[in-house]
């Protein structure tokens, strides 16, 4: 239970992009800095409206951003022009506000805000959520007081930041970390097979095309002990339901699962992209997994992390490229043949969970700000 702050706390900015990877450790940590009893609010651009959850109990605060990456010449103008207004409205409400830390967790909408804190000397701390440091994180790091990390190896992370580097994991939502402790399922002879495909917030249509097919090759033996559930995209689903009603496969098909921890902690493996949040609460769960990274993320992101997940035993990485059909056919037909190795990698995925992220994260921020009260003068 939360514990009201008073009024006279310190407070504590969160600033976050709008995707999920950003949003849900930022959520994490509210829940966590709240039932400690600290004062909180967030700073985002116009997507913080759509904010449910903590988040989306805390005082809010808008400014301008604009992303600059991927982009023409003259979207990147426009966007650094929104960049600079955004900086100039954040120092007016670090100004106003007099936080005691600003805390960012990347994206675009975090950048003013960050920014504007470091050149006030308001202290800072980053988090970065893959196993790739993102371009705003790049661009915040050498300014910020700290910076922790989910991973223990981070590409573009300099080597004169490692002074001010804590590694914390990835924080997960209290809905995942609720099923931490179900056990990961029994695999009988005969029985169930439960698959979990997840392609993140709007599906993943190369899972819609190349899944079903997959399954259609397996003998009939496996097919009927398959019981699956699969995000699509909106416009897929309808097909996607077609092609398993022709092989007699069980599916569930939804274009969002609001249940999505208690289905990835009833399920045998899980096939889906590598996102930070969605990778995290694999480990988090200890489910086994086969991940197919997003190949177009700037900075191949999503590879990185799937690598870090492989080389611990808990999954095994498939490029885009080779994801066919036959080749997933061939992988779950030799994973079901050897059950063991699946709860295997189970136990690998959860030794490799960080299910006090969240905690380790506030503690950090806790320390920050008292580190920098002992030097104020």
């Amino acid at each position: 239970m939360n514990r009201a702050a008073p009024a006279t706390s310190p407070l504590i900015l969160l600033t976050a992009g709008g995707t999920g990877g950003h949003v849900f450790p930022a959520e994490a940590l509210a829940a966590e800095l709240l039932a400690q009893g600290h004062r909180l609010a967030l700073v985002t651009d116009r997507r913080g409206q759509a904010y449910g959850g903590t988040l989306g109990s805390l005082a809010t605060h808008r400014i301008r951003a604009g992303g600059l990456a991927g982009r023409g010449l003259g979207a990147r103008l426009g966007a650094l022009g929104e960049l600079g207004i955004g900086f100039l409205q954040a120092r007016r409400l670090l100004r106003r506000l007099r936080p005691a830390a600003v805390v960012g967790f990347g994206g675009y909408a975090s950048v003013p805000a960050m920014l504007a804190a470091a050149t006030v000397g308001t202290p800072t701390l980053l988090h970065e959520q893959n196993a790739v440091l993102g371009r705003a994180n790049r661009l915040l790091a050498p300014r910020v007081s700290r910076i922790a990390t989910s991973y223990p190896e981070v590409a573009h992370l300099s080597a004169s930041w490692h002074g001010k580097v804590t590694q914390t994991g990835m924080p997960v939502r209290g809905a995942a970390l609720a099923w931490r402790g179900h056990p990961y399922p029994s695999l009988v002879a005969d029985g169930p097979l439960r698959l979990l495909v997840l392609g993140g917030s709007q599906g993943a249509r190369i899972l819609s095309e190349v899944v079903p097919a997959a399954l259609a090759r397996l003998p009939e033996v496996l097919r009927r002990r398959i019981e699956l559930s699969q995000q699509c995209r909106p416009e897929d689903l309808e097909a996607v339901r077609r092609s398993y009603g022709e092989t007699g496969i069980r599916a569930t098909l939804e274009s969002f699962f609001h249940d999505a921890p208690e289905r990835m902690a009833e399920s045998h493996l899980v096939i889906a992209r590598a996102g930070a949040s969605t990778v995290a609460e694999l480990t988090a769960l200890g489910r086994p997994s086969i991940l197919v990274p997003y190949p177009h993320a700037i900075d191949d992101h999503q590879t990185a992390n799937a690598h870090a997940i492989d080389e611990a035993g808990g999954g095994w990485l498939i490029p885009q490229a080779a994801f066919t059909a036959d080749s997933l056919a061939a992988r779950l037909e030799s994973l079901f043949a050897l059950p063991g190795s699946l709860t295997k990698a189970a136990a690998c995925a959860h030794a490799a969970g960080a299910p006090d992220a969240a905690e380790r994260l506030a503690a950090l921020v806790t320390s920050l700000i008292k580190d920098s009260a002992k030097v104020r003068p």
